[in-house]
């Protein structure tokens, strides 16, 4: 299994930015699938963006446009720049990993809060 860490959520307000990290381990790592999740309270976990190890990314269509994902494999790390950040962004961001660049996310971070304030 691949270990996760996420960092950089908190509080921004209404039109702000944040930048989330994670960190993996992992010797692969440019092979692995990865994405970022987001679960509000009282909301079922949904998917915000997803890296393929080919260079492919999607975005749900509630993100599209203010978030980008990207990756630096040199680094064994995935980012999620969050732009324009409204108040139903609010939510715990996970991070996770599909190995072999599969769809199917085996591993998970323990996830970051981010707070957006209107």
């Amino acid at each position: 299994q691949v270990q996760l860490i996420e960092s950089g959520g908190g509080l921004v307000q209404a039109g702000g930015s944040l930048r989330l990290s994670c960190a993996a381990s992992g010797r692969t790592f440019s092979s692995y699938t990865m994405g970022w999740f987001r679960q509000a309270p009282g909301k079922e976990r949904s998917v915000a963006a997803i890296s393929r190890s080919g260079g492919k990314t999607y975005y749900a269509d509630s993100v599209k446009g203010r978030f980008t994902i990207s990756r630096d494999n040199a680094k064994n790390t995935v980012y999620l720049q969050m732009n324009s950040l409204k108040p139903e962004d609010t939510a715990v961001y996970y991070c996770a990993a599909g190995e072999g660049g599969t769809l199917v996310f085996g591993s998970w971070g323990q996830g970051t809060q981010v707070t957006v304030s209107s």
